[in-house]
Parts: structure tokens; C-alpha cells; sequence
């Protein structure tokens, strides 16, 4: 949870005031090292946040006699920023998740044979390595970089950004948390957020499930208090948290002062109603009523719609204006098979129709490596910004729609879905043998829509 605040809070203010560099150096960074065989790049920008329980330094009142047991974590989350930078999604991973564990190198050197375990045994056995590398194969999701942070350094950045305000339904008295509070809202310091975070029995119904959600509803209310509360244009503050985060984290070699404010500037239009936050899908581990584990077919298509989220736009060159957005029922699309498939034009017509276009022919086209959008040269004025909604739609790199159409074969009308046919270019989608494919609409499929944790969620949980 507090590594989520601190990634959040880094990437929104370290664009403005570039000349903190004498901060880098208070970072501490350990090497990414996960291997050759990695998941293919999308775009994307996938941070995994991991929370250190270390006990060792300033953090031996959390737990004395854990001094040199080393670290583990309960905390694991992949922060996932759309390709065009507009839509962000917290993803939770149960910390009693049994997963499969491919083979790692420990923290002593030693091969860890690979294995059905405790997701978090990853990082505990094997380091933020090997968590990554678990994490890539269950997910087939790419991650770019890792923050972690312990629980000295989350306390720090909660009292350096002024407290935040959270809701109790009712009174909690948790020792073990260090957290004692009468039910209704408070604005609680660090400890008291640390607390907040960490207590499980105390509040909701005990599991790692409800604390996971709280701790998503807290990081709302930390963005909402961030983009909204005036940090950003306060300096003396600014500074504080910029210092106290620094200082909290431990981050990846590749991810440079340099590389965050890259980072900061493509996401620096973002707000707590741009984030959402879920937890991977689960259900009861047979052989264990205590732990977890993926709910499948949930969990695999949650990950697949993640990879392929969300709607790539082109940033308008300086000094021009943005094209008016055209919806998907305004274009009407002929979709042409040059694949040599059998019912190639038919699926990806459904698929198309099914996120609002208006299809209304499909056909064959000669044989094509390269799949095309392509508008009629009279259209040279509007068929661009209409063949573009098409474009953004398709997977992998964007393609530029091109002028001018190809003669279609045995073309035939297709029932279009939309009740209205527009007016407008007919775009004609030629598919060809290298057809990467129709992304999906949201990164969070409509069967966890209820799951999900936003700005508008009851925060008194």
C-alpha cells in the first residue's frame, strides 16, 4: 500500500520541480535482473509496488525479535498506466494467493526450486527478482519497474503530505497495529496511517481481501488529497515529501531521476478519478480453508483484458488543436478478409460491432501480410479522424490509416448492431496475416466492475 502512495506521489510532483536532482542520490536501487524470456512490450507502464515488513533500523518497533529474520511482504500491487497515459489500474495480489513459482535464485545464493507457494514466499524467499519473474508468468504482463518501501518510510511520506482523512465504522482498538480510534473520520499522521493500512481483525471481516480494499480506498484518498490539496504548488511541502519519499524507497537501477520525470509528465494529467483499484480474481484453496487461490477462467481473462486495456489516442502536435473525438457508432466499417482464414471477416465484424461500430459489409480481399485501415481518397478530409477510432482499437503498435481502397471479393451486408446507420466515410479494416488482433474496451472486465475500488467508493469500510 504505501509503496502505491509513494510511486503516486513521485510520478505527479517531480515533473514540476525537475531541479531536485540532489535527491537521486538518496535513492537506493538493486540491479533488475528477471532474465531474457520476458512478456512482449504494449505500450504500457507496469510499476510493481511491493511493502517491506523489514524490522531492521528504524523499523525494530514493529517487531523486535523479527531483527535479522530479513524481510517479507504483505503488500503486493501492479500499477498499470494505460499506453496513452489516461487511465490507471491498482491491481492487488492476495498475499495468501498459491500460485505456481517458477525456479529463482534465493537471497543467499542457492536455486529455489519452483513450485506451488504462497505468492508473497516470492519475495521473501527469493527477492523483488523473483517476485517479478512469478509475477510475469502468471500474468504475461510486462513490468517496467519497482518501487519498495518499509514501514518507517510510509510514515514519513503520510506526515510529510499533512495526514490523510479516512472513516471507521466503528471503534478500533488494535495493539498489534498500534492503532486506537473512536469509529467516524479522522485525519491520522503517519503512525496512525501505518496502522490504518496493516490492521486486518480490527476492521471489515478479518480477511486479507477487506484489508486490501481499504488500502485501495486509502490510496484514493491520497491522490484526491495530492492533485486537489494544493502539494503541488507549495514548495516548502513539496520539498518535505519529495525528501521524506526519497528517502523511503528502494527503487530499480533503470528507474532514473531522468526516467521519472519522463514518467511524471506523461501521467501528470491524472487525478483519483483517473484510478481504479482491483484484486485479482479468487476463490478458496481446496487444500487449504486459509489461503486462496486464482479464480479461473476470471483470473486469466482479467490479465488478458489488462494487456490489451485500452485506447491509444495521438497527442496533438504544439499549436494545433485536438480532432473532435469521433464515437465508434458514428463509423461505419467494411471489414475485409486478406488472411486467407475462413470466417476471418465474420469474427472480427462481431468483434467490432460489439464495441459500437457500424459494420455494415464483410468480404474477402487478396491475400495480405499487412493489415490496413484504409479511408476513400475523396474522404481526404474526414476519413482520417473516423478511420483512426478503428485504428486505435486494433492491439500492438497503432497503425496510420492510409488513403485509398482495395477492390473487396464477394462482399456481403452484415447486420449491423447499431440502430441508426451514421452518415460519414465507409472505412474499410483489410486483415491481413498479421492481424495483431481487437482490444478489448477496459482494462477491468465487466464481470469485476463490482469489485472495483474508485473515488466514489464509501471510504468508512
Amino acid at each position: 500500500m504505501s509503496v502505491a502512495l509513494t510511486f503516486v506521489l513521485v510520478a505527479t510532483t517531480l515533473a514540476a520541480y525537475a531541479y531536485y536532482r540532489s535527491i537521486e542520490g538518496s535513492l537506493r536501487r538493486l540491479p533488475f535482473e528477471v532474465g531474457p524470456s520476458r512478456p512482449p512490450e504494449t505500450g504500457a507502464l507496469n510499476v510493481l509496488l511491493v511493502g517491506s515488513d523489514s524490522r531492521e533500523g528504524d523499523n525494530k518497533q514493529y517487531g523486535p525479535k523479527s531483527q535479522g529474520l530479513g524481510e517479507r511482504t504483505d503488500t503486493i500491487m501492479l500499477l498499470h498506466i494505460s499506453p496513452n497515459r489516461d487511465k490507471a489500474t491498482m491491481i492487488s495480489f492476495p498475499r495468501d494467493s498459491m500460485v505456481a513459482i517458477p525456479e529463482c535464485e534465493g537471497r543467499n545464493g542457492a536455486t529455489l526450486p519452483g513450485g506451488i507457494r504462497q505468492i508473497n514466499s516470492a519475495f521473501n524467499d527469493g527477492g523483488i527478482n523473483c517476485t517479478i519473474r512469478t509475477l510475469e508468468s502468471l500474468t504475461n504482463i510486462k513490468i517496467n519497474h519497482f518501487v519498495k518501501v518499509d514501514f518507517t518510510g510510509f510514515k514519513g511520506i503520510v506526515d510529510a503530505i499533512g495526514g490523510i482523512e479516512i472513516c471507521l465504522p466503528k471503534p478500533v482498538n488494535d495493539p498489534k497495529a498500534k492503532l486506537v480510534l473512536p469509529a467516524g473520520k479522522h485525519v491520522v499522521n503517519g503512525e496512525q496511517a501505518l496502522g490504518y493500512v496493516r490492521t486486518r481483525y480490527a476492521l471489515g471481516d478479518g480477511s486479507d481481501l477487506s484489508r486490501i480494499q481499504r488500502q485501495q480506498v486509502f490510496l484514493t484518498q491520497v491522490l484526491a488529497k495530492v492533485t486537489d490539496g494544493g502539494l503541488l504548488t507549495d514548495p516548502v511541502s513539496l520539498n518535505g515529501f519529495l525528501r521524506s519519499a526519497a528517502a523511503a524507497v528502494t527503487v530499480d537501477s533503470e528507474l532514473t531521476l531522468d526516467r521519472m520525470l519522463e514518467i511524471a509528465n506523461s501521467v501528470k494529467g491524472l487525478t483519483a478519478k483517473e484510478l481504479k483499484g482491483i484484486t485479482v480474481p479468487v476463490e478458496p484453496y481446496p487444500p487449504d480453508k486459509n489461503r486462496v487461490q486464482f479464480s479461473q477462467p476470471a483470473a486469466k481473462n482479467f490479465f488478458e483484458s489488462v494487456r490489451n486495456d485500452v485506447e491509444v489516442t495521438a497527442t496533438p502536435a504544439p499549436g494545433k488543436s485536438a480532432a473532435p473525438k469521433i464515437e465508434h457508432e458514428q463509423v461505419r466499417v467494411q471489414v475485409l478478409n486478406g488472411t486467407g482464414e475462413q470466417g476471418k471477416a465474420v469474427q472480427v465484424a462481431d468483434e467490432l460491432a460489439a464495441q459500437g461500430f457500424a459494420v455494415i459489409e464483410v468480404g474477402n480481399a487478396p491475400t495480405t501480410g499487412t493489415t490496413a485501415i484504409r479511408y476513400a481518397k475523396k474522404d481526404a478530409q474526414d476519413g482520417p479522424a473516423y478511420a483512426d477510432a478503428v485504428a486505435t482499437r486494433l492491439s500492438k503498435d497503432k497503425r496510420t490509416p492510409v488513403a485509398g481502397k482495395v477492390k473487396p471479393v464477394n462482399a456481403q451486408p452484415y447486420a449491423s448492431k447499431v440502430a441508426k446507420l451514421p452518415d460519414g466515410p465507409i472505412i474499410q479494416l483489410v486483415i491481413g496475416t498479421d492481424w495483431p488482433g481487437v482490444r478489448v474496451q477496459s482494462a477491468i472486465p465487466d464481470s469485476l466492475k463490482d469489485k472495483v475500488v474508485d473515488a466514489n467508493t464509501n471510504p468508512c469500510l
